[in-house]
């Protein structure tokens, strides 16, 4: 897809991997909506889009709201006549140790955000995207492929985005949306996954039968070097920008060595071609497009 005329909207776009794909997008020439939950919290977005020479179009979406979503895409419409692209990446981090921990309510909200808003704000640009041929991009995780202890709402919520992206891709490609998930791992230059508030020594009194297995998850998770393996939201906004650009981008995009590399020890067919090359035979599309 090229930029010339393209528009491009991006959730969660205050912060982190968000922020530093709606200014990457803009770089690149795309029309670029930054949406957000709080449009108050845009000054960051705004000060590195100014530092880069770019303009982006700051609009308010909350993907746990329907009519927000809804009202988003509609203005985007008017504003633009079209949309070509949809990057998914609003979400939220939580940490409840053990299911004994947390609560359904947690469990629900976490789900409500990482998955159903994901799905909420791909069903309302659909047909916008079919118009346009486009693309709908969405950020996992390499924890949406690989279980993390300790991590069971988050995991459980990014499974199931890797599950109905894989089920969307083929009948959305057989109408003429490409369907792909960018996987980052750690990036270290974001607060997501970061939890300064937690106290171990609380959190581990308060696991009860898990307390020995948590204890060692965490050392475990203390000595993995993650910064020398880390990357930043930016190696993960340059992924996205030429995924959106490539001609036939891949289902599953791994963001670099070590998160293909922690998906190998899971899959073999490391970016989706293989299944998505089967699943078009179950729905009489044996060809690409």
């Amino acid at each position: 897809m090229t930029a010339d005329d393209a528009t491009v909207l991006v959730t969660g776009t205050s912060s982190g991997i968000g922020l530093a794909t709606a200014v990457a997008a803009a770089q690149a020439g795309f029309t670029t909506v930054a949406t957000m939950r709080e449009p108050g919290r845009a000054g960051a977005l705004r000060e590195a889009a100014e530092r880069a020479g770019v303009t982006v179009d700051v609009r308010r979406l909350d993907v746990t709201d329907a009519e927000s979503v809804a009202a988003c895409i509609d203005d985007v419409e008017k504003a633009y006549g079209r949309l070509d692209a949809v990057v998914n990446n609003a979400g939220v981090s939580n940490f409840d140790p053990t299911m004994e921990m947390s609560t359904m309510a947690a469990l629900r909200a976490n789900l409500e955000v990482n998955f159903f808003g994901v799905v909420e704000v791909s069903r309302a640009a659909m047909p916008l995207l079919r118009a346009a041929g486009g693309r709908l991009v969405t950020i996992g995780s390499v924890h949406g492929v690989v279980g993390q202890p300790f991590n069971e709402a988050y995991c459980a919520a990014k499974f199931a985005v890797e599950g109905f992206m894989e089920s969307l891709a083929p009948v959305a490609e057989a109408h003429g949306v490409r369907v792909s998930v960018i996987v980052p791992g750690f990036v270290k230059d974001t607060s997501f996954g970061r939890f300064p508030d937690i106290d171990r020594t609380t959190v581990q009194a308060a696991s009860g039968p898990y307390a020995p297995t948590f204890a060692d998850y965490i050392d475990w998770v203390g000595g993995q070097g993650w910064e020398a393996v880390g990357q930043s939201a930016q190696d993960v906004a340059d992924v996205v920008v030429r995924t959106l650009r490539a001609d036939r981008p891949a289902f599953r995009v791994p963001t670099g060595p070590w998160a293909a590399e922690y998906l190998g020890q899971k899959l073999t067919d490391r970016n989706g071609s293989t299944v998505q090359t089967l699943a078009r035979t179950w729905i009489g599309r044996p060809e690409s497009l």
